[in-house]
């Protein structure tokens, strides 16, 4: 399980790298202003949709589905059903693509109410509807994905997301050189996300092919309908942390900038939540559904810990490092172009809220798997739904005192009551199996943590004032580096594990299907 986590971490981790260079030039060319907002508001739709399908939701439901047709039906029945929900999936998309394309401007005033009666309006519709075409492809490239993970296949699904930003980069690359206005690259770069769609869709297509998809059909039956049933109210719940940041935008759309401060913020918050959460829920459901179904109570038992471990044991140091460095992150990355001192300020303001938000993210991706591989999508629904309610109640309060950093806090407390929602109700229901290992090692963990967290707060108070340029990169790298080796050091002096343990879990022991 560890090998495979780590080869989607690596894939997630390369696709959120250069989707930092993406978003880097992204403020360069549009700064803060009404081009800036609007496309992102409209790429927050795209980017919505695409993590409601990809990303583990649409897999948390399609890969128990298709491990039972398996088990029960042989490979032909498995088949069969993967190509109704390939086409059935497909056509869906392609309708819906439609309809949004024709209502874009209610759901834009929807997504973004402060607009309303502003010119911001329709640059926003104008960017969504350009960016439609990505939609239609989403559904076919999920499916294709997620029949890989079933398969334990995880490298091709890990790594052909980097196709979507290679493509963005390139051609904002090619726009900086143009030099034209805000509004002409706003358009183009909204075009070229479907362009970026179709491309991803024909890597999987001729490096997967569909013999496992046929034959390809569009079919309502009662199977059909109730794999809907479930794998809608999964995509939802688990597109929890995208929802929230969506209802806070939604609250700071009538106040100029702060959707992209929120937006900018949140982007690095989803660099260890990808690498993190996306590969716990990616690689954790196939191994839980396969534990359930053979009744191996120590596989699950096993499973369950070792999973809380490596979130804990990412997410915690990730959160802190996020708090303490929030400014010099944020200034290095972004404050290019028309991306200004103040944006760098209020930026690292909503960073630092949000931040508080990331471990509540990641154990909701790491508790959801429990309920996934049982086929209960409802009650990570309604958790998420509950956190989405506290979320937008303490924004429209803490919004109107705070400002945006009272919206990035909102997001944190709607974050946790998800978790706190999940944990009540699987300890309630079925209980979550934490061996002796892991009840050893989690409070040792978050001691770890916190001792990197302060000795990184110490050493960045004796940074001079703020830097420019390679040494500012210098500064943040020494910094970063050091915290890791701080907090790999304490993990050992406290017991958590040491390297050859480390080396050992990743290290196969025999010849591994790298296939992809």
């Amino acid at each position: 399980m560890i090998r495979s986590f780590l080869t989607v971490s690596t894939g997630t981790l390369a696709s959120r790298l250069l989707g930092f260079a993406r978003d880097s030039m992204i403020a360069a060319l549009l700064g803060t202003g009404a081009a800036a907002d609007a496309f992102l508001v409209a790429f927050q739709l795209v980017n919505v949709v695409r993590r409601l399908l990809s990303e583990g939701a649409l897999n948390a439901a399609l890969v128990p589905a298709w491990l039972r047709e398996r088990e029960t039906g042989g490979a032909a029945a498995a088949a069969a059903f993967a190509g109704s929900v390939l086409g059935t999936v497909s056509a869906a998309l392609v309708v819906a693509t439609a309809l949004i394309g024709l209502l874009m401007p209610l759901v834009m005033t929807a997504l973004a109410p402060g607009f309303a009666g502003s010119e911001t309006l329709q640059l926003a519709v104008d960017d969504a509807r350009l960016m439609l075409p990505y939609l239609a492809f989403a559904g076919p490239v999920t499916v294709m994905m997620a029949l890989l993970n079933a398969q334990g296949r995880f490298a091709l699904t890990a790594f052909s997301p980097l196709l979507f930003n290679i493509a963005l980069i390139a051609v904002m690359a090619a726009l900086l050189g143009w030099r034209r206005d805000a509004l002409f690259a706003a358009l183009i770069m909204a075009a070229t996300v479907g362009i970026a769609g179709l491309l991803q869709l024909l890597i999987l297509v001729s490096r997967h092919g569909a013999g496992t998809a046929t034959p390809l059909r569009i079919l309502f039956d009662p199977q059909m309908r109730g794999f809907a049933a479930k794998a809608i109210p999964g995509m939802i719940a688990s597109s929890g942390p995208q929802l929230l940041v969506v209802a806070g935008a939604i609250i700071a759309s009538g106040a100029p900038s702060a959707v992209s401060w929120i937006y900018f913020a949140n982007r690095l918050v989803e660099l260890p939540l990808g690498i993190v959460g996306v590969a716990m829920g990616t690689v954790l459901v196939p191994e839980m559904t396969r534990a359930l179904r053979g009744n191996d109570a120590g596989a699950v038992a096993s499973a369950e810990s070792r999973t809380l471990e490596l979130a804990t044991g990412l997410a915690l140091p990730a959160m802190l490092g996020l708090m303490v460095l929030s400014t010099p992150i944020v200034r290095l990355l972004f404050e290019h172009g028309a991306f200004s001192a103040s944006d760098t300020t209020a930026t690292a303001q909503a960073l630092m809220w949000l931040a508080l938000a990331l471990p509540a993210h990641v154990l909701v991706k790491s508790l959801s798997p429990a309920f996934f591989a049982r086929e209960d999508t409802l009650t990570p629904l309604i958790a998420m739904l509950k956190g989405l309610v506290v979320a937008i109640v303490f924004a429209v309060v803490l919004g109107h005192f705070f400002g945006t950093a009272g919206i990035a806090a909102s997001v944190a407390l709607g974050a946790w009551s998800n978790a706190a929602s999940l944990v009540r109700r699987g300890a309630a229901t079925f209980g979550f199996s934490i061996d002796a290992a892991a009840r050893r090692r989690l409070p040792r963990i978050l001691a770890a943590a916190l001792a990197m967290g302060a000795l990184l707060w110490l050493a960045i108070t004796c940074v001079p004032a703020p830097m420019h340029g390679l040494a500012q990169a210098a500064v943040l790298a020494v910094s970063i580096a050091g915290g890791m080796a701080a907090y790999g050091f304490c993990l050992g002096l406290f017991g958590v594990t040491s390297w050859r343990e480390t080396v050992n879990a990743i290290r196969p022991t025999k010849p591994c299907d790298l296939r992809s």
